[in-house]
C-alpha cells in the first residue's frame, strides 16, 4: 500500500514551505528532502506504531523505525513473534512489514531536534488523513511524549488536559486511552493509544527499562504470528 498521488503531492507542497529538514544528510545519501517516509505496509495489519521524526538511518533506507531507537523496536517485535532473537538488519526489515509504522512528521529534522509545534500542526491534517486513510487498524503504540501529546494537536482545551492528565500518570505505560481523529475532509475515526518511553539510547530514564514495557505491551495486545491483520 502506498500514499494516494495527490497525498504524496501534498506532502511535497507542504514539505516545500518549510525550514528545517536535514537537507545534508539527505544529499549525502542521495535521497530527495522532499520525499514523505512513511513506513505504509499492509493497510489490514492490526498495530501501529507513532514516533516522533525520521533520523540519518531512516533516510539512508528510505524506512522508517530502522536507526538505532526502531531496531531496538523490532528486536522485541521478533523476538515476541518467533521466540528467538532477531539474526540480522534483513531480518529486522522483514518484521516490520507486519506493523504500520508512522511519526509526527515523515521529514528527518537538522540536529535531530524534536519538530516545532508550528511544523508539527503544518503536517497535521495531512498526517490525519493517512492515518484515518491509508490504514485499517486503530491500535497504536506512540514511542515517547513528543508522539503521544502530538494527538493533542487542534483539541479543545479539554481534550488537551486530558491527553497532558494521562501523560502524567504513573502507570501510563501499562494504560491505554481513547482519541478521535478528523482529518481535513472531515472523516473521523477513534484510535486506542498505548504509549511508551521513547526508545532512544540518550534517553537514560527509560532506555533500559524500555524493552522491558514494549515486551509487556505486545502481550496486552496479543501479538502472535496469527493475529497480525483484522
Amino acid at each position: 500500500m502506498s500514499l494516494t498521488q495527490r497525498q504524496q503531492k501534498e506532502f511535497r507542497a507542504l514539505a516545500a514551505e518549510i525550514d528545517g529538514i536535514d537537507v545534508e544528510v539527505y544529499e549525502r545519501f542521495e535521497r530527495d528532502p522532499l520525499e514523505p517516509i512513511i513506513g505504509l505496509g499492509k493497510p489490514n495489519v492490526r498495530i501501529g506504531f507513532f514516533g516522533r521524526d525520521p533520523g540519518r538511518d531512516e533516510v539512508r533506507h528510505g524506512e522508517p523505525f530502522i536507526g538505532a531507537g526502531g531496531q531496538l523496536v523490532r528486536k522485541a517485535l521478533y523476538e515476541q513473534l518467533y521466540g528467538e532473537q532477531m539474526p540480522d538488519f534483513e531480518a529486522s526489515k522483514a518484521v516490520g512489514e507486519h506493523f504500520f509504522w508512522i511519526n509526527t512528521v515523515p521529514y528527518k529534522p537538522v540536529g535531530n531536534k524534536a519538530w516545532s509545534m508550528k511544523v508539527k500542526r503544518h503536517f497535521h491534517g495531512l498526517m490525519n488523513e493517512v492515518l484515518i486513510s491509508r490504514w485499517e487498524g486503530r491500535t497504536l503504540i506512540t514511542l515517547g511524549r513528543e508522539a503521544f501529546l502530538w494527538f493533542s494537536i487542534g483539541r479543545s482545551k479539554e481534550e488537551r488536559a486530558r491527553l497532558e492528565t494521562f501523560w502524567k500518570r504513573e502507570d501510563r505505560f501499562e494504560s491505554s486511552i481513547e482519541v478521535m481523529l478528523e482529518d481535513d475532509r472531515g472523516e473521523a475515526e477513534t484510535f486506542t493509544l498505548y504509549p511508551l518511553p521513547h526508545p532512544s539510547p540518550l534517553n537514560q530514564t527509560w532506555y533500559a527499562r524500555f524493552p522491558g514495557l514494549l515486551k509487556q505491551r505486545l502481550a496486552q495486545l496479543d501479538v502472535r504470528p496469527d493475529n497480525l491483520t483484522l
